[in-house]
């Protein structure tokens, strides 16, 4: 097993980013809860869009994840923030970690 990024790149709706940051706690309990989860890193960028990183024990959980995560928290409200049209998500293999 690789440990893999998971990199994830949206945009938030139109007066959502106010409490964005306070409705993620349910979504990183979530994440904190599914097999392989390492750790995640939520950042906005300079030009309002966001990036969202997990690292996974491997790519295997970390697509596992991303199957069951709409059905089971898709309606939270960190969720209907985003702009679903923006999402754009891939995975890279760790090469380095520290």
């Amino acid at each position: 097993m690789a440990e893999t990024l998971e990199i994830v790149s949206f945009r938030l709706k139109p007066d959502a980013a106010a409490d964005f940051i306070a409705q993620n706690g349910v979504v990183t309990d979530w994440l904190a809860g599914q097999p392989g989860f390492l750790s995640r890193h939520l950042g906005e960028r300079e030009d309002g869009s966001w990036v969202d990183v997990v690292r996974w024990r491997s790519l295997e959980q970390a697509q596992a994840a991303a199957q069951r995560i709409m059905a089971e928290i898709g309606d939270c409200e960190a969720m209907r923030a985003i702009e679903p049209a923006s999402v754009a998500m891939s995975h890279a293999q760790v090469a380095l970690s520290r």
